[in-house]
């Protein structure tokens, strides 16, 4: 594996994003359907403003499980709720010329699970430890850097 290859070689660029405003009952349904683990959040002017993972999601239906009673009130509470409210704003970013060894240096400090990549002020892509897995496995032996 070579960890000065770019992002641009193993990001994701075949996204499902969403909008700030997208209610809750949206964003679930996309994380039942879709088999990915993080959602860019867009604004009004198409930039990336957050993102929402999995975890996000169970940490808020954990959440109202102890704040709400009834099945009526908890529904009313998580149908009020958007995207906005419980995305992690302004989330950390790469660039797709940055480095594969520079995104695993961010997770590993972070505990970071992805990471969105932009060119131009635009999202472009996203990486995930998941692909960054699947790249270190999937070099041939002959592509390892030993140092």
């Amino acid at each position: 594996m070579d960890p000065n290859k770019t992002l641009r070689t193993i990001m994701t660029t075949n996204l499902r994003t969403i909008q700030e405003n997208t209610n809750m009952e949206e964003v679930q349904s996309i994380f039942k359907v879709y088999d990915f683990h993080h959602l860019p959040v867009l604004n009004e002017e198409q930039k990336l403003c957050g993102i929402i993972s999995r975890e996000d999601l169970s940490k808020l239906n954990y959440y109202l499980s102890l704040v709400t009673t009834g099945k009526t009130y908890t529904k009313l509470e998580y149908s009020s709720l958007k995207a906005k409210d419980i995305m992690t704003p302004n989330p950390l970013c790469l660039y797709p010329d940055d480095t594969i060894g520079l995104a695993a240096d961010i997770f590993l400090a972070n505990k970071f699970h992805a990471v969105p990549i932009v060119e131009d002020d635009q999202l472009v892509g996203i990486v995930t430890t998941h692909d960054l897995l699947n790249y270190g496995y999937s070099s041939p032996i002959s592509e390892i850097v030993v140092y």
